[in-house]
Formats: C-alpha cells, structure tokens, sequence
C-alpha cells in the first residue's frame, strides 16, 4: 500500500476512535467492576461535620480561570487499535468543551464539541456530522446528566447530576469514607447510579473519579478517570494528563476503551470563537450510521 493509501487509512482509523471516543463519553458506559475494593475506604467516617469540611476543600481546589486551552497529545486504545495523535483542546467555564485532532499538525481530521445545548461530533474525512441535544440520548436524560456533568470531569470538579453547580449546601449531599492509602473517598448516590470521587488526603485534589451505573437489564457499567500531573493555574493546580477508561457491556459484547489526554502548555487564552458552524457541505448522519461504520472497520 502506498504512503497516501497509508495516511488516508489512519486518519479515518483516528475519525472512527475520535467518534467512539465521543460516543462513550456522552453515554458514560463501562464493565461490571466494583466502585471499591477496599471496604474499609467506603465506611462513613466518624464525625460528619469532618467530612463535610474535607468536602469543602475539596470543592475550594476547583480553578478560577474562565478559559483553558493547549495543544494535546491524545492517544485511543481499543484492543485492536492503539493511536496517538496530536490535537488542541479548548474548554470555556459553563460555554464549551471543544476537541480537535490534527495529525502532525496539519490537517483536521476529528472534531468533538460539547456545549450546554448538544453535542457535535464532525467528521472531516467523511464531511459528516451528528449533532443531537442531551435530551435525545435517553441515557443522559433519564440520569439527570447534561454538559455540567461533563464539563466537571474536564474540570476536575465535584457535581450533581442535573445541577449547573454545587452550591455550599449541596455539599452535604456527599459522603466521606476512611482514607484508603493516601485517598479519601467522596460519594453520591442517585437511583442506579453512583459517584465516587478520590481525593488526595494531604491536598484535597481529586485525583480518580469513577462513575457507575448498574441495571438488571443492561449490566453494570463504569467511566473511570484518573488525573494526574499537577501544575499550577494562577491560585490553583490543574491536572495536565487525564486519563479515562470506558467499557461497557450493554449491547451483550464486552467492549473497553482508552482515552488520554495530556496536555502540553496550558494558557487562559479568551481569543477563540466558542461555536463551531457546520458548512452545507457536510452530511449530518446518525448515532447508528457512525457505529455501524466504526464496527465495519
């Protein structure tokens, strides 16, 4: 196979994985695992009004910037296939949360956009595109999940399902448990569904955060999102790697996928339009037609 043959290969390997990448984060899917192993972690610590305060700080380590952006390396693994490629990302405080991949920098090839009213998905290699409003993934809607869920994970944020922010009285809504090793566990339990937050001990810094979901007719389900490599952001440190797993046992074929993102050089950069117009070129495609292509692969 030629070089051009083996170049338009991988970017359409990479705007298949991106669109997974996007399809599994929006419906925050995974495998049967337990949200702890370790029992004493997940006991309710002796005083209340400790833990709240350990809550506290917790949701006080959230940065103040309205922008962040920076170049990204962003890797996908699905088993069968592993790529790295470069990218941006481009994230505006309660507006947008924007993914962009261009392979050696060149050309884009993927375009991932959440926003408080949908989510885009572009496809440039194809001209397609799917745009469709939390509201139209069931899963989303029935959960109370919508773009500030989202944004939190991006974010490295406490939340709660169906609430733009968490408010100093909300906070009592968590729980705390034992520290486990250096981390203290922070949970959230609502109908099938639950949230743990692991926070370091000594900074109050979330660093996993781990959302499940269980029902007897499509399994147990799991997101799980680890943060790591700390840098300061004005007053605050913000997480420069994140790394998330999602797999997912709701269509009766285990699948398990790997995402992460590290991020290059952060800035707070406000110079940059937050929505993306879609030119009439492009063909706009449903969820299905997308997973059928991705399967096909």
């Amino acid at each position: 196979m030629s070089r051009s043959n083996n170049m338009i290969m991988n970017r359409r390997n990479i705007t298949a994985t991106i669109c997974l990448s996007a399809l599994l984060i929006i419906t925050a899917c995974a495998t049967k695992k337990e949200v702890s192993e370790n029992k004493k972690g997940t006991e309710p610590v002796q005083s209340v009004t400790q833990g709240l305060r350990f809550v506290q700080k917790v949701s006080d380590n959230a940065v103040y910037s309205k922008n962040i952006v920076s170049k990204i390396d962003f890797s996908v693994n699905t088993g069968g296939k592993n790529i790295s490629v470069g990218g941006s990302i481009h994230m505006r405080k309660d507006d947008v949360i924007r993914i962009q991949l261009t392979p050696m920098g060149l050309i884009e090839v993927g375009r991932i956009e959440l926003t408080p009213e949908y989510v885009l998905i572009m496809d440039r290699i194809h001209k397609e595109y799917i745009q469709a409003s939390y509201k139209d993934v069931e899963f989303l809607n029935k959960n109370g999940l919508n773009f500030y869920s989202l944004q939190a994970m991006f974010w490295n944020q406490l939340f709660i399902p169906g609430e733009q922010r968490v408010s100093e009285t909300a906070l009592e809504q968590y729980k705390t448990g034992n520290a486990a090793g250096n981390m203290i566990p922070i949970t959230l339990q609502q109908g099938n569904m639950t949230y743990v937050w692991n926070a370091s001990e000594q900074t109050a810094l979330i660093l996993n955060a781990i959302v499940s979901y269980s029902s007897k007719q499509h399994g147990v389900s799991k997101l799980d999102w680890k943060y790591e490599d700390f840098k300061a952001l004005g007053s605050k440190k913000f997480p420069y790697n994140h790394l998330f797993t999602l797999s997912t046992e709701a269509s009766g074929k285990k699948k398990t996928i790997n995402v992460g993102i590290k991020m290059n050089k952060i800035t707070t950069d406000s110079n940059w339009e937050a929505r993306t117009t879609v030119s009439a070129k492009y063909k706009k495609v449903t969820v299905e037609d997308v997973i059928n292509k991705i399967m096909n692969l």
